[in-house]
């Protein structure tokens, strides 16, 4: 399909929601309610729906990828894992490529997905109500969801799939700090207003090496301190031959983590039996930071300052001085904190008070069951607010199947 041909489909997909949407009569309760319409958010509710389950689904789709992150960016998970789950396995990436005459290719732009999560939307939960969702209250029987236009809906579970939204860890160097000198890497879509100003980049995953090279290829003068080597995922391994034939042979589907605990973190119901600690060690090695490797031939505009931290930061007019740990010291117009995400259920921002406090967390994480249920009846988390009970896989795409199903068993069970 030509670009013409692919936007005009686009546009036909987005203008069918809309109307769905709008010619949807307003709800004033359902049985389940989803907050959040991206991966985890769209796939629960499709098995929700599919399964005869009376549910909404509140939100934006694909709203936090479409509004913070790069739009230049790659998915970093293999094709094979970057599928939206629907109940029947009909709405894949495949499929969606093979409509519109895409290549697979190994690093999916984020647009292309977008476009997917779009599609995948159109087809599977149609009726999306795209207002957002202010606040959570308890009720007599469930849940009360307060609206944006001060409309109210009753419900009696709520299944919460906001991601990451408002889980942005920034250090505490940076505290008082305006925006104009200091921001995060999901504050930015766009990198072309850096353009020919001088930007430190703060990690050394994912996030913060992609950045760095969409920034200098925007036309920055770029630094990326971390505190330590950026890890190259993939690097020095040939593209074909036996040991790239032996390396994919071993690698699990999601490939989320090294060789063999990457088969672990396929497994999130069995990682959720493992006792707290271990769970996190094995959390914490398969998430550890690192960078594809395809990025890195596309690193030669950047500057690594590898084995140095941030021991202070202060504003100088219109620029921002920074001091390193070994007591060096320098100006930059602006630094970009790619220091990940730090996962804390009451910054989402929809949580009442006196729910909140009633939801058992770990360091910000709810406690969840086997159906990803929190200490509050009725009250589910799925994404990234899962990965402290059930491991890493719930922080990328590949794990909302898992949650979808999950939850859709335990709301039958209920039912039943």
């Amino acid at each position: 399909m030509s670009a013409a041909g692919l936007a005009h489909a686009e546009s036909s997909w987005e203008h069918v929601r809309a109307m769905s949407v709008k010619a949807s009569p307003a709800r004033r309760s359902c049985h389940v309610a989803v907050i959040g319409a991206g991966p985890y958010g769209l796939a629960t509710a499709a098995h929700l729906e599919a399964a005869g389950v009376e549910t909404t689904i509140f939100g934006e789709t694909l709203g936090f990828w479409r509004r913070q992150m790069p739009s230049r960016m790659r998915i970093r998970s293999p094709w094979r894992a970057t599928h939206i789950a629907d109940p029947d396995g009909e709405l894949t990436l495949d499929e969606y490529a093979r409509r519109v005459g895409m290549a697979p290719t190994e690093q999916l732009p984020i647009a292309d997905f977008i476009r997917y999560g779009s599609w995948f939307q159109s087809r599977a939960v149609p009726d999306l109500d795209t207002r957002k969702v202010e606040r959570i209250e308890p009720a007599a029987h469930g849940f009360r969801l307060v609206l944006q236009d001060g409309d109210a809906i009753a419900a009696c579970r709520v299944v919460v799939a906001m991601g990451l939204a408002n889980q942005g860890f920034r250090p505490a160097q940076f505290d008082g700090l305006p925006a104009e000198l200091v921001s995060h890497s999901a504050d930015h879509v766009d990198f072309a207003g850096f353009r020919g100003r001088t930007v430190t980049v703060i990690g050394r995953g994912q996030s913060a090496v992609e950045s760095a090279v969409l920034l200098a290829e925007a036309g920055a003068e770029v630094a990326l301190v971390s505190r330590g080597d950026v890890r190259w995922l993939g690097s020095g391994v040939p593209r074909t031959g036996p040991t790239r034939a032996l390396r994919a042979a071993l690698a699990s589907r999601s490939e989320v983590g090294p060789f063999p605990l990457d088969w672990l973190a396929d497994a999130p119901s069995l990682l959720r039996h493992l006792p707290g600690g271990l769970r996190g060690r094995v959390t914490t090695q398969c998430l550890r930071p690192a960078a594809s490797g395809w990025l890195r031939p596309r690193a030669g505009g950047v500057r690594f300052v590898p084995g140095r931290t941030v021991a202070g930061a202060e504003r100088k007019g219109s620029r921002i001085a920074l001091r390193l740990d070994d007591g060096t010291s320098g100006l930059t117009d602006h630094v970009l904190l790619a220091t990940g995400y730090r996962i804390d259920i009451a910054r989402l921002g929809v949580l009442g008070g006196d729910l909140l406090g009633r939801i058992e967390t770990v360091e910000g994480s709810p406690t969840l069951s086997a159906g990803f249920e929190a200490s509050v009846p009725g009250l589910h988390f799925v994404g990234s607010s899962a990965v402290k009970s059930f491991g890493p896989l719930m922080r990328f795409i590949a794990g909302a199947g898992h949650a979808a199903r999950c939850v859709t068993r335990r709301v039958l069970a209920d039912r039943s």
